[in-house]
């Protein structure tokens, strides 16, 4: 098998196999995401989003889009005990999902659950915030940032999840966008390439991509 086809899921198993250590909890709601086929991070991703938060010093984290709580659980297994982190979800019964979950978590930083739109939710938030994950319609990935950007922390960090593959999201299509090729990208793809475009046109964010599980885009504030 070529190594093309083989690398990626082999350094996404590498990465969950040297990566923190999850527990029961994780494994549960792991073991949900896979068994509805509903779309999670994933161990390796989990990982280091819980690393960014330890690299950021985190004590307050906002997410666009958090499902049932998989990667806010990450975050915060990270947070000290007079953190915050905020889950943001459209979705009634994900959300008290989350809440069933935290109420079971070992872990000491006060969870907010907010039902409705993440963009309009932000607006009721001050900053800062020391971590921020986007993982709404990727068609508004750049409106999310533009509602938060104000409000993160220098030395901040945005981490947009599917900033590779997901839905209908095209790598090869991204990829020869920013090599200036005119192409025709279909609205997710758009969605990301807009994001993309968007804070790294911000000259107080640095980005860079880590290629694990659909990708992410990380983008820190300059202190």
């Amino acid at each position: 098998m070529a190594p093309e086809e083989t690398l990626p899921g082999t350094v996404e198993a590498y990465a969950t196999a040297i990566g923190p250590d999850t527990d029961a909890l994780i494994d549960e709601m792991g073991a949900q995401a896979e068994a509805e086929g509903f779309p999670h991070v994933g161990p390796a991703v989990g990982g280091w989003l819980a690393m960014l938060a330890r690299f950021a010093g985190a004590k307050r984290v906002f997410e666009f889009g958090s499902g049932f709580g998989y990667s806010a659980y990450w975050f915060a297994r990270e947070l000290p005990a007079d953190g915050e982190v905020v889950l943001t979800e459209v979705d009634e019964d994900e959300l008290e999902d989350a809440r069933e979950y935290f109420d079971r978590a070992d872990v000491d930083p006060t969870p907010r659950f907010e039902l409705g739109d993440a963009i309009e939710t932000i607006d009721e938030y001050e900053g800062p915030f020391d971590v921020v994950l986007v993982d709404n319609e990727k068609e508004r990935y750049a409106e999310a940032f533009e509602s938060v950007r104000a409000k993160v922390a220098p030395g901040g960090i945005v981490a947009a999840d599917n900033a590779v593959a997901g839905g209908t999201i095209d790598v090869e299509d991204l990829r020869a966008r920013f090599e200036g090729e005119d192409v025709d990208l279909n609205s997710m793809s758009a969605g990301v390439a807009e994001y993309v475009e968007t804070v790294r046109a911000d000259p107080e964010f640095e980005t860079t991509l880590l290629p694990l599980g659909e990708g992410v885009a990380v983008s820190q504030r300059e202190r």
